[in-house]
């Protein structure tokens, strides 16, 4: 295997090296080049494989936040969700939400509406609509679906969706390495290199070819996400700072009365509130909030949080009758909160913190945050990298610079274009500007030069042949599974990429020289892996 480590890697002294390539880090990583220092990335697993593919895949202020008074915090929010669909406008959508307000509720009418003209407030440029309070019968004509049992009215505000959470954190890596960033994924970091109470770099091993390295830099940011303890500890640092918890969501079928706007719903059971969301042609049903203290590595739904999401979204939309076998499947992942002993999980806060460590000079610890104010969070870090090497800050731009999929063509007039001189259908067209945006035309560009490159190797969601030869030779990916999951967003089809997988391998070998025996490997280990997400059908006798 050809070295995937920069020949001279030790021989030079980065400005920063950031451990963790999920939004945080990505985020890092881009605004650090953007603004002129020398930043290497790594990662012990691909881009945006861990908390931040498993997230609710929401852009949003944080409505329930104003309960526990954190008005900076949403106050940041909205404005960084402004920032996002400005930035990655191919990515980032606005969603209508509904609450329905129902008698047995904690949060009654005059809750639910003071919260929204606070929202209103605390967002005054906004480019969304402002909330409406809907009667009864208002929000029954507008979702027939909903439980008409003591339903008092509902209220409607809007926020946004980042669909394809994997892509933004893609998006920003592109932008890091297009302003000189390194970036190396399934690079484990196994030490830190201290020298006199201070950070001098890291050594790690590359797990795809068992290559060991040594990276030199004064400042390390470790963004490793719920991994950031494991990194302290290989520093001999003991302090805890994550406490975890674990959110689980379902996927399903459209479902009889689906709602057409996404539903933001009170669970009767607990008071907690969760969501129902049309979301890439199904719903997206979560999520819980549970201490978690397992195998970060392998977080996986359980039966109980099953049946409580199953049965709290059929008492809001009791056509619905969902069931076990209605999934499609699901997904978990950890938050890197901090850690709060004392809390219960609701009430810790979804602030971030930029944590040092007075006994390791130039170690910087991330913790928390969330997936809408990710662009801030790295403003805050890498003014504090530019203090610590003593040098002016430069001005940030990532607030107005787009990211590269969110160029200045007009994405209707780029959907035209790509059906009409390129014949493509509108599936697939449509398919290619939700995971490109006006970078398709590469795409395009690359299926033009073979006629084969053009075709579907997955009906449903109309992907083409050339997006698995893009996804290696242009976005870093390393195996099937970054290819199918993270990059053409194949993966997150109905059948999580199951028979698209073989056909995407089958290009792989036909195209990037893959030998029958790695074809064979990549299809084994990406069926391993999604295993975790079909939990459900393993417990129900299913395979």
């Amino acid at each position: 295997m050809t070295s995937r480590i920069p020949a001279n890697i030790s021989e030079f002294t980065f400005d920063v090296i950031i451990i963790g390539a999920g939004i945080n880090g990505a985020g890092i990583a881009r605004d650090a080049a953007m603004r002129g220092l020398q930043a290497l990335v790594l990662d012990k697993g691909d881009l945006g494989g861990g908390t931040t593919s498993w997230s609710t895949r929401l852009i949003h202020g944080g409505l329930r936040y104003l309960e526990y008074g954190e008005l900076g915090l949403v106050r940041e929010s909205l404005r960084e969700r402004e920032s996002l669909l400005r930035i990655a406008r191919h990515l980032v959508k606005p969603l209508p939400l509904l609450i329905p307000i129902y008698r047995s509720a904690k949060r009654g009418p005059l809750m639910i509406r003071a919260g929204m003209i606070g929202y209103d407030l605390l967002s005054i440029n906004k480019s969304l609509p402002r909330h409406r309070m809907l009667s009864r019968s208002d929000a029954l004509e507008l979702e027939p679906g909903l439980n008409p049992a003591g339903l008092r009215g509902a209220a409607i505000y809007h926020d946004a969706q980042v669909e394809f959470a994997e892509r933004l954190v893609v998006e920003n890596v592109l932008s890091a390495k297009q302003n000189g960033a390194q970036v190396v994924t399934y690079a484990k970091v196994q030490k830190f290199i201290t020298e006199g109470g201070a950070i001098r770099g890291v050594q790690g091993s590359d797990l795809l070819s068992g290559e060991t390295f040594t990276a030199r830099a004064p400042i390390v940011v470790n963004a490793a996400g719920p991994w950031v303890d494991q990194l302290l500890t290989e520093a001999e640092l003991s302090q805890r700072l994550i406490g975890g918890t674990k959110g689980s969501h379902l996927v399903v079928a459209p479902f009889a009365f689906a709602p057409s706007t996404a539903l933001y719903v009170e669970a009767e059971s607990d008071n907690r509130p969760f969501f129902i969301i049309p979301w890439n042609g199904k719903f997206l049903i979560g999520t819980t909030d549970i201490r978690f203290e397992g195998d970060l590595d392998d977080v996986e739904i359980e039966a109980d949080e099953i049946d409580y999401l199953l049965r709290e979204t059929n008492r809001v939309v009791p056509a619905a009758s969902l069931t076990h076998e209605s999934i499609l499947y699901t997904y978990s992942g950890v938050r890197p909160l901090p850690y709060a002993q004392t809390k219960d999980e609701q009430s810790i806060t979804r602030r971030h913190f930029i944590r040092t460590h007075p006994d390791l000079e130039g170690l910087f610890s991330i913790v928390g945050g969330k997936l809408t104010t990710y662009r801030n969070l790295a403003e805050q870090a890498v003014d504090l990298i530019f203090r610590q090497l003593v040098k002016e800050v430069p001005e940030c731009t990532t607030a107005s610079t787009p990211l590269p999929g969110a160029g200045p063509a007009n994405l209707q007039t780029l959907s035209d274009q790509l059906k009409t001189d390129h014949a493509l259908s509108p599936q697939t067209t449509e398919h290619l500007l939700r995971v490109y945006g006006t970078r398709a035309r590469e795409v395009v560009k690359l299926a033009a030069q073979d006629n084969a490159l053009a075709e579907n190797f997955d009906e449903e969601t109309g992907a083409i042949a050339a997006e698995v030869i893009f996804s290696f030779q242009q976005e870093m990916a390393e195996t099937l599974a970054d290819c199918l999951l993270r990059r053409t967003m194949v993966g997150l089809n109905s059948s999580i990429g199951i028979g698209a997988d073989e056909a995407a391998a089958a290009i792989a070998r036909e195209y990037l020289d893959w030998s029958e025996s790695r074809v064979q490997e990549e299809v084994a280990a990406y069926r391993a892996y999604v295993k975790r997400f079909q939990l459900h059908s393993r417990r129900n006798g299913k395979q």
